[in-house]
């Protein structure tokens, strides 16, 4: 499952680097700029760096990569696959010796902090040239690589959370059909109670419960941060009132106290829960084997629909005396892969262009991924900032305490905003308004 692995919490070793971005337009060819065809110039070599080494990707992408490759006389893409967390801290040094790759992978919420730095060339041209534009894409999705006024990035696949459900287990408390709101999900939590099953076990680590407190938090109408993300605001009325649902699922009886890491996929395969928040890459997990199981979406708990979503963008480095040629082959490629990108339902990642997520041959082939389709209408997507993620970390550090008694739900925001505020505005210091 390649979205689940480290990506570090930013860039901070590169805090001080300010790659010119003068220097990028350098090129060997006649013709400047990137169109919708393809790549016509001399023979180049894109180097590609992304952190898909896990699951089904590192297989998928090699085949891809050469299908390219024989497809394109003039361009050569070498693939070097790697962890997130070592492209984070190879990339701002790399870049400014003009020895990054010309083509990358990232994630959304690590756009900003890259942008911010002068590590990405602003790709508007790039995208025009391609003929993209905000609606060739999920909602919300293309504004991600949005940053200062200038687009960074082109969207390659999104990842909803879910509602993964155990048939089997919910014959238990006589269950025909995965519920959907709030009434029907409490009824089904208590008919599962009383035949003697905990229907759905929470927890406090990123994946499962920091994913789910943040869709709560949407559907109560509240966010994690304030417009200008200037102030946490996950610590509101609707943030209270989130995470209060979640402890509120153990003090029950619903949820077992203190559930370990992954704990609650486990006892959904294991036949002890019924029903779990998680991502879109499960529908891949083959421990589902022959289990009688169902995805559907995350229940409307709050008056709003909404769901967590993660993203992943391509962007193209400022190297130090970036070719353009590169950079119009690297294009060349990102049009090629998104054109191409059917096959990666396999990897447990929706295709984030509209042209190939909305072809019915997909779900005929991957009947799972329908609802969670469904819901990028409503989907929220990871904060535009850079350094976010450091304070993203402390919500899951509050969701933690809440969930195992340290600290009321109201006492373990509050502490968890007053030092993600902290960490604003130093990220204001670093990186500027």
């Amino acid at each position: 499952m390649t979205t689940r692995l480290s990506r570090g919490l930013g860039l901070g070793v590169a805090a001080a680097l300010a790659v010119s971005l003068s220097a990028c337009g350098a090129s060997d060819s006649s013709e400047g700029g990137v169109s919708g065809e393809d790549y016509d110039g001399p023979a180049v070599e894109v180097t590609f760096w992304h952190g898909w080494t896990g699951g089904a990707a590192p297989t998928i992408v090699p085949k891809l990569i050469d299908k390219f490759n024989a497809e394109h006389e003039n361009i050569t893409v070498k693939n070097v696959p790697q962890e997130w967390a070592d492209i984070n801290s190879k990339m701002p040094l790399a870049v400014k010796a003009g020895k990054g790759p010309d083509v990358a992978v990232l994630h959304g919420d690590d756009l900003a902090t890259y942008a911010a730095q002068n590590l990405l060339q602003p790709a508007d041209e790039i995208i025009e040239g391609l003929g993209y534009s905000e609606g060739d894409f999920p909602p919300d999705v293309f504004e991600m690589g949005d940053f200062r006024d200038a687009q960074y990035a082109v969207p390659w696949s999104v990842t909803p959370l879910g509602l993964f459900a155990n048939k089997d287990v919910m014959k238990k408390a006589d269950l025909t059909e995965v519920p959907t709101d709030r009434q029907g999900y409490l009824d089904a939590l208590e008919k599962l109670k009383a035949a003697g099953v905990q229907g759905e076990w929470v927890d406090g680590y990123v994946f499962t419960g920091t994913f789910e407190f943040q869709s709560l938090l949407w559907q109560f109408g509240g966010d994690l941060y304030n417009d200008d993300v200037t102030e946490a605001t996950f610590n509101s009325e609707a943030g209270v009132e989130a995470l209060t649902w979640m402890t509120d699922l153990v003090d029950k009886g619903y949820s077992p106290k203190n559930v370990a890491q992954d704990g609650n996929i486990k006892a959904l395969l294991a036949g002890d829960t019924a029903f779990n928040w998680n991502g879109v890459w499960q529908t891949t997990n083959t421990a589902f084997g022959d289990l009688d199981w169902a995805a559907a979406p995350v229940p409307q708990i709050g008056d709003e629909k909404a769901v967590w979503s993660s993203s992943t963008h391509w962007v193209f480095p400022a190297n130090k005396g970036q070719s353009a040629d590169e950079t119009s082959a690297a294009a060349t490629f990102v049009k090629w892969m998104n054109d191409n990108s059917a096959g990666w339902a396999e990897t447990g990642e929706l295709p984030a262009a509209n042209t190939v997520r909305e072809d019915p041959t997909i779900l005929e082939k991957y009947p799972n991924l329908e609802p969670f389709m469904e819901q990028l209408d409503y989907a929220h997507y990871e904060t535009v900032s850079p350094g976010i993620n450091e304070a993203n970390a402390l919500i899951t550090t509050a969701i933690n305490e809440a969930l195992t008694g340290k600290k009321t739900p109201q006492a373990a925001l509050d502490d968890a905003k007053a030092k993600a505020d902290a960490i604003i505005e130093q990220n204001q210091q670093k990186y500027g308004d």
